[in-house]
């Protein structure tokens, strides 16, 4: 969702003809008043992490155009990590079921039940 709310501004920010300076997609709530004090935009980047629409202004200074929820970076970042640690912790159960295969087992696995002698195969 985030990934296409940037684009539609970067597609809005390309798009030439009539009222296309400054970038349609840099005029936010203010852009006039800061224009009227000599504060001009004069171009824009786009950031992937985070993920945003960012307009360059001529005193070297930037902003976010808001077209990003801001709920959209936290929520990317929390599946990277909840991606991240299912596949950790499918190699981790592969790695541990092929060793049981080859006879190895886990330690724990064949200490689990020292105490009363029993032995559990897994």
């Amino acid at each position: 969702m985030g990934l296409l709310a940037v684009l539609g501004a970067v597609v809005e920010a390309e798009d030439g003809g009539t009222d296309s300076s400054p970038v349609r997609s840099c005029r936010t709530p203010g852009w006039e008043e800061r224009a009227a004090a000599g504060v001009e935009i004069t171009g824009y980047r786009v950031g992937f992490v985070p993920l945003g629409f960012v307009c360059e202004t001529s005193d070297g200074g930037s902003y976010d155009n808001g077209d990003v929820p801001g709920y959209v970076n936290p929520g990317l970042a929390g599946f990277a990590l909840a991606a991240t640690a299912s596949a950790v912790s499918a190699g981790w159960f592969t790695e541990r079921r092929a060793r049981a295969v080859a006879g190895g087992g886990a330690a724990g696995d064949r200490d689990a039940d020292a105490g009363d002698g029993a032995r559990q195969e897994p």
